[in-house]
């Protein structure tokens, strides 16, 4: 295996991007501890600005971000992390509508991918689900029952709508 340096131009717009926010950067003083004791899990969709959505800044909270907003053991893992050392003592499960991840089955998934890529992804689990609130109910209960997690652990969830910007709770 050979050593690649860093593809500057590849990455110029983040460097130029890096070098004005850094101009005007005067350190935060924050902790890592998540100042409002809320934890959200959303998806990677990048019209999701999750501390705008629930009204928060930087240091209130810690952000989970994957395809679809699904709890997976990497969730957990950083969740057990984040109730014990960091002040989480809330989780806010958060998918969004028109997502891609609940727009097909997982064999349409890899279907697609491999009619237009060539690449079979069969060996990865997508976690795709056309029915969103039978996967957020699924998700919440993963979390609620996880056992290394704390008992006092409040966990809810909503779905934000990209058309409205509104968070729709899903009493599940």
């Amino acid at each position: 295996m050979t050593e690649q340096s860093f593809p500057a131009a590849a990455f110029a717009d983040v460097l130029r991007g890096n070098q004005a926010y850094a101009t005007g950067f005067d350190g935060t003083g924050l902790t890592g501890v998540a100042a409002q004791g809320l934890a959200i899990l959303t998806c990677m969709d990048s019209r999701l600005d999750p501390l705008a959505i629930v009204g928060m800044g930087k240091g209130d909270v810690k952000i989970l971000r994957n395809a679809g907003a699904r709890v997976t053991e990497d969730v957990l893992r950083t969740l057990v992390l984040a109730a014990y050392l960091l002040g989480v003592d809330r989780v806010l499960v958060m998918p969004h509508t028109n997502c891609k991840m609940a727009s097909a089955t997982e064999p349409e998934i890899h279907a697609a991918i491999l009619a237009s890529h060539g690449v079979d992804t069969r060996s990865l689990e997508f976690r795709t689900s056309i029915d969103q609130d039978a996967a957020l109910a699924h998700d919440l209960i993963r979390i609620r029952s996880y056992p290394l997690l704390p008992q006092g652990l409040v966990v809810a969830g909503a779905v934000y709508d990209v058309a409205t910007g509104r968070l729709v709770v899903r009493d599940l």
